[in-house]
């Protein structure tokens, strides 16, 4: 089968030709049509995690894939032949991955997808929904909250702007003059050019008594203790980059840590269900065939790619 993977740490990615797995027990085969591209995946490929993450080479690239049930292992219960799935297929310790035409997956680490979207649509969805949607629920956000999204108009925060205003929050969300309108139409209250100046100072100015929640997708220490200054006492401040220092954080009366997503197989039926049920968009950038993909993750790599990148199969 094609697949774009690695055979060590560095190395560029390429197309090779691998052997077609086979699922074992609880494991399920997907023919996949799409890969979603998130940085993680040449994090991953580039060696970035040391010893954390266990690798296998060679390693095919690539978390997020969407595609068609091509067989299933001993006990596989949730799943059968012919069904249209979504999810997570990273299994660096095996080598696996998404960026592939035939995957493996972990029975609890995909779902039925979305009948309503493409599989290149559902493709984009995973990773970036579901830490959207734990944010969401551990930021305790709800109706009448103010709600402060800094790197809102990436993967996570267009899933998290949807998200935060559909449960009634007043959404701020970080933006360029060129995405404004586009936030607005995702939900956000209002937006803050980030290259006007400070968010912080832009934020007290609209809003003296601050926001009652912050998530900072992109700033290092120094910019997310800068941008606590807009949560109002008690109010809530998150950094996805673990730039948060929480016994600073108390000192200042308010409650923050660092995000660590918590991925769930029922979690990926609900953003299933919200695209379905046309309360959540997924808005991908480009589709680019799969022999294009150490091209679009140099892309990703040097900040150059523009929207959500999906690979075709």
């Amino acid at each position: 089968m094609r697949a774009v993977a690695v055979s060590a740490f560095g190395e560029q990615p390429r197309l090779m030709d691998l052997p077609q797995p086979e699922p074992g027990p609880g494991e399920v085969l997907v023919r996949l049509s799409a890969a979603g591209l998130n940085p993680i995946d040449w994090k991953i490929a580039d060696g970035m995690f040391g010893d954390a993450v266990p690798v296998a080479f060679p390693l095919v690239l690539g978390t997020d894939g969407a595609g068609e049930v091509l067989a299933i292992g001993t006990g596989v219960r949730r799943f059968t032949v012919g069904d249209a799935v979504f999810g997570q297929f990273q299994r660096p310790e095996r080598g696996g991955g998404s960026y592939c035409e035939l995957a493996l997956a972990d029975e609890d680490r995909i779902a039925h997808a979305a009948r309503s979207v493409t599989y290149a649509t559902s493709a984009a969805l995973p990773t970036a929904g579901m830490t959207a949607y734990n944010l969401v629920e551990e930021t305790r956000i709800s109706e009448g909250k103010r709600v402060l999204i800094v790197g809102a108009t990436g993967g996570v925060g267009t899933f998290a702007t949807q998200l935060a205003a559909g449960r009634g929050a007043e959404v701020i969300a970080t933006a360029r003059p060129a995405k404004a309108e586009l936030m607005r139409t995702l939900g956000a209250a209002e937006t803050v050019d980030h290259t006007a100046g400070p968010v912080a100072d832009q934020v007290l100015a609209a809003h003296p008594d601050g926001v009652d929640v912050l998530i900072d997708m992109t700033g290092g220490p120094a910019e997310f203790a800068e941008l606590t200054r807009t949560v109002r006492d008690g109010g809530t401040a998150v950094s996805l980059i673990g730039s948060a220092d929480a016994d600073e954080l108390t000192e200042q009366n308010l409650r923050g840590f660092n995000f660590v997503n918590r991925p769930s197989p029922q979690l990926l039926e609900i953003l299933a269900g919200q695209v379905d049920a046309g309360r959540l968009t997924v808005l991908v950038g480009r589709e680019v065939p799969l022999e294009e993909a150490p091209e679009a993750l140099e892309a990703s790599r040097t900040g150059r790619a523009q929207g959500k990148t999906v690979l075709t199969v």
